[in-house]
């Protein structure tokens, strides 16, 4: 997911789209723990966008304070 798409999206949107990662995350660390996870690189393009996610939804909570 490319910051440039995460900032079109409203806040419902990234609202939801964080859910969806973060139950990602929670399933691959699942994965990772029984030995099941064979895209590794899967876990940190996951935590990635959640930082992302986060950065971009705070930028426009205070944009809509301002």
């Amino acid at each position: 997911m490319k910051a440039s798409d995460v900032k079109t999206m409203t806040q419902d949107e990234l609202t939801d789209e964080l859910a969806k990662l973060k139950k990602e995350q929670f399933n691959l660390r699942f994965q990772r723990a029984t030995g099941q996870l064979e895209n590794t690189a899967r876990v940190r393009k996951v935590r990635r966008d959640i930082a992302r996610i986060k950065t971009i939804s705070r930028l426009k909570a205070g944009e809509a304070k301002a």
